[in-house]
């Protein structure tokens, strides 16, 4: 029995090692294991990130992640010279970039989840919560086509909620939503106000960049004029 355990056991680790991913790869090559035992503090509440990171440790995910340098420091949302920095090996690289990195670690769809797609429509439309980006709307309004990109899990700061494909309609309802409704009284003297003449949500919110009083979302218009 333990001479076919044996045979199991190696069996598994050739199936096991024939599909080796990219974390793989990187905890193969990091020269110091995620956590280190020294991090742990006596402080009850704790958590499993290493404070801090060496030049290899860097370098290697910046590899792994197959970015340019200056790439890598647009991921990050710091310079191309702190990465430069970073993999000198002058210094053990701490702060936020150490967490960001290891949450790349276990899932490494995250930098493409995050990418903001190349604009290839006439019209974008970023849906914005505050300064962060929510969903990313392409529009081609002579083919009624629209597709979009969500950078969030909350159905809620969704453009479109639960809908992941909506249609030329539902685009067109949600423009309405982000302005005055066409019912309202005195509609004229609003619309003179924005210097509008007739009611268009586009054109409003060309004007007021769809925003409302009881929310912090609007919209940032991009037009391609290839």
């Amino acid at each position: 029995m333990a001479a076919a355990m044996n045979m199991n056991s190696e069996k598994n680790m050739v199936i096991t090692s024939g599909y080796i991913d990219k974390r793989d790869t990187f905890l193969a090559k990091a020269p110091n294991p995620p956590m280190r035992i020294s991090d742990i503090s006596r402080n009850p509440t704790s958590y499993a990130f290493s404070k801090d990171m060496t030049s290899d440790e860097i370098k290697t995910s910046r590899k792994i992640l197959s970015m340019t340098q200056q790439e890598f420091a647009d991921f990050c949302n710091v310079s191309k010279k702190t990465v430069e920095h970073w993999e000198s090996g002058k210094v053990k690289v701490t702060g936020p970039v150490v967490i960001l990195l290891r949450l790349v670690w276990e899932d490494m769809d995250i930098p493409e989840l995050y990418t903001i797609p190349p604009q290839t429509t006439p019209l974008r439309l970023l849906y914005m919560y505050k300064n962060d980006l929510c969903t990313v709307i392409d529009v081609n309004d002579r083919d009624r086509k629209v597709t979009i990109k969500n950078f969030t899990k909350n159905l809620q700061f969704r453009a479109f909620g639960i809908n992941t494909e909506p249609t030329y309609e539902d685009y067109q309802e949600f423009l309405e939503a982000r302005c005055f409704p066409r019912t309202r009284d005195k509609m004229k003297i609003q619309l003179e106000a924005l210097d509008i003449p007739f009611y268009d949500p586009m054109l409003i919110i060309e004007k007021t960049q769809g925003r409302m009083a009881e929310d912090h979302f609007w919209l940032d218009i991009k037009r391609n004029r290839g």
